[in-house]
């Protein structure tokens, strides 16, 4: 059985960081690529930040670059998510999705999210 298990989100102040983890489990973890997505109150849910199944290529939405980095260490089976600076619109609940070889394709499995609040 595949699990996602995401952690580390939390309330914190706008210009703070925070890491978020996600550890997989009952998968070949070097065969798939992982993605951060999020979703925010009252909108759908959006790619965050995606990287390859060696971590030798990475990708991220516009309105995060330069200040989220998305890292993986397949020794552990997890993925992690580095956001600096945050903003209030980051906000959202924070998913994990993996997908076999390529995030060009749709994810197969999903956790099951973390919360991320940013104060003003």
């Amino acid at each position: 059985q595949v699990q996602l298990v995401e952690s580390g989100g939390e309330l914190v102040q706008a210009g703070g960081s925070l890491r978020l983890s996600c550890a997989a489990s009952g998968l070949t973890f070097n065969r798939y690529a992982m993605a951060w997505f999020r979703q925010a109150p009252g909108k759908e849910r959006e790619f965050v930040a995606g990287i390859n199944w060696s971590g030798s290529s990475t990708n991220y939405v516009d309105s995060v670059k330069g200040r989220f980095t998305i890292s993986r260490d397949n020794a552990k089976n997890t993925v992690y998510l580095q956001m600096n600076s945050l903003k209030p619109e980051d906000t959202a609940v924070y998913y994990c999705a993996a997908a076999y070889l390529s995030l060009t394709r749709v994810p197969d499995y999903w956790g099951l999210g973390t919360q991320v609040t940013v104060s003003s």
